[in-house]
């Protein structure tokens, strides 16, 4: 890949100094009371397992091309049962809006109890919508969880500009520590909306609020965790401010009773801001009680990349968390080529880091890493992709006993083929109650395009290809060409 040099006239500290200019509140209407106990995040039906939706936003639905879809899968004692599955779009009755060409409904998906009814709703983003004559306006919408599962929903939020695409990097958490679910979401992928929860069942927030004047800054993934352990939930966000040579850095934002404070950059043991990445996931990794930072970095090649010595085919960067927040100091950085990690870095085709998620597979307390490589050849087979595992540590991530998986290890359905991108999305996600997460990987590429997604279970030694499952269009009875079904899963 050739060198690249973008313009730029903002430093690290300018960023971080300017990132806060304007705060708009607006009061609306306060919802139901809370719950008598704490909500699963995940839990749409109230059974006390972690259900799964996947995104499909390239999908067709009623002849419109891309115009996107939501389908979810019930966790049971068992784990995901595929009899459970339900699928949304916006033709969906209850849906919001209808479904149009462009739309790419299931933009972004995350989850939270929005209206305190102890029982998790479906937030999902379509970055392509238009607000009458502005194109692309995007919108964020919510499906109601309830006993019976998900059915019926509200407009939370549409995009007041042209090409806003309101609805893009969406996740919930509660950002003002009030005991109420907010959603923040990335407009114009420059600014940051948040909607104070908690909502109305007509989807009207509590307040809203803008973090505005952004400068050169592009977000390209954000994450919502406890990085501090004050209770609060923090923001995280993988930025592109412009300057080739810290072109991928991390900021924080802190969360506190007035709302999040001011950004900071994660800066390493130099002082200088550590290369961040494209992608990000949160969780406890170390066990010592506070949410650690994973970013993946997939695209390598860049001069940035100079000062980077692990960039090559793409790598993972892990900053563990603590009281005073991101410790960038003690980064941990890893690619194909670090001792352990299954595959041989290679420069410019592998994506190692595409995707990432953070959960405890084996039941030992540590949060284990997935990681998207679905760029991997397997021989001659260009892009059929992979998924590799490190494990939680107390000193943080680590390639003893790491794992791979491809279409090709024993057991796993389906057979690799060049384009799959087996691991363009990766979720570790303990559906069955037992303490042990099991692996959820999306291959979008799959059957020219279609796309499918499998399921790994968890057990005390790991992730096995043992009682795994895929399953795609047919089994939700949707459309499959060009749909790139597990593209991405809620977070």
């Amino acid at each position: 890949m050739p060198s690249k040099v973008f313009r730029t006239g903002v430093t690290a500290a300018a960023l971080a100094a300017a990132v806060v200019s304007a705060v708009v509140s607006v009061p609306t209407i306060a919802s139901a009371a809370p719950p008598a106990a704490p909500t699963r995040a995940d839990d749409f039906n109230g059974d006390g397992y972690a259900d799964v939706a996947f995104a499909a936003p390239s999908a067709t639905v009623n002849g419109k091309a891309k115009a996107g879809y939501v389908a979810v899968m019930y966790g049971s004692a068992t784990g995901l049962k595929a009899a459970s599955k339900q699928v949304f779009d916006q033709d969906t009755a209850g849906i919001p809006d209808t479904a149009e060409v462009g739309d790419t409904f299931g933009g972004s998906v995350s989850t939270a109890d929005l209206d305190r009814d102890g029982y998790a709703d479906l937030v999902v983003g379509a970055i392509g919508e238009d607000n009458g004559t502005l194109s692309n306006a995007g919108s964020l919408s919510v499906i109601w969880g309830g006993a019976k599962g998900l059915s019926g929903g509200a407009t939370l939020a549409t995009g007041e500009e042209e090409y806003d695409a309101v609805g893009s990097l969406t996740k919930a958490g509660d950002f003002d520590g009030d005991g109420a679910a907010d959603v923040v979401t990335i407009a114009g992928s420059h600014h940051v909306r948040v909607l104070s929860g908690p909502f109305g069942r007509d989807g009207s927030a509590r307040a809203t609020a803008e973090i505005r004047d952004m400068n050169d800054l592009r977000f390209l993934d954000t994450a919502a965790a406890d990085v501090n352990g004050d209770g609060t939930t923090d923001l995280v966000a993988v930025v592109n401010d412009g300057e080739e040579f810290d072109a991928r850095r991390i900021l924080y934002w802190r969360g506190t009773s007035q709302g999040l404070a001011p950004a900071s950059t994660v800066n390493g043991a130099n002082g200088r801001s550590i290369q961040g990445g494209e992608h990000l996931a949160t969780g406890d990794v170390n066990k010592d009680g506070f949410a650690d930072i994973v970013a993946g970095r997939a695209v390598d090649g860049y001069d940035s990349d100079l000062d980077t010595p692990l960039h090559k085919g793409g790598m993972v960067t892990y900053v563990p968390g603590s009281a005073t927040g991101p410790q960038g100091a003690r980064t941990k950085v890893f690619n194909q080529d670090s001792p352990g990690v299954p595959g041989t870095a290679e420069a410019g085709v592998d994506a190692f880091g595409f995707s990432v998620s953070v959960n405890d597979m084996n039941g030992d307390g540590y949060g284990d890493i997935a990681i998207g490589v679905p760029s991997e050849a397997l021989g001659t087979l260009k892009a059929a992709g992979t998924v590799a595992i490190l494990r939680g540590a107390a000193g943080g991530p680590t390639g003893t006993k790491a794992q791979g998986f491809n279409q090709d290890t024993p057991l796993i359905g389906g057979a690799a083929e060049a384009g799959d991108r087996f691991g363009g999305a990766v979720k570790l996600v303990d559906t069955n109650g037992d303490g042990r997460s099991e692996l959820v990987v999306g291959a979008p590429g799959e059957n020219a395009g279609a796309g499918s997604v499998w399921v790994l279970p968890g057990t005390k030694a790991g992730i096995t290809a043992t009682g795994s499952f895929t399953f795609g269009a047919g089994t939700l009875g949707t459309v499959a060409p060009g749909a790139a079904l597990g593209a991405s899963f809620n977070r």
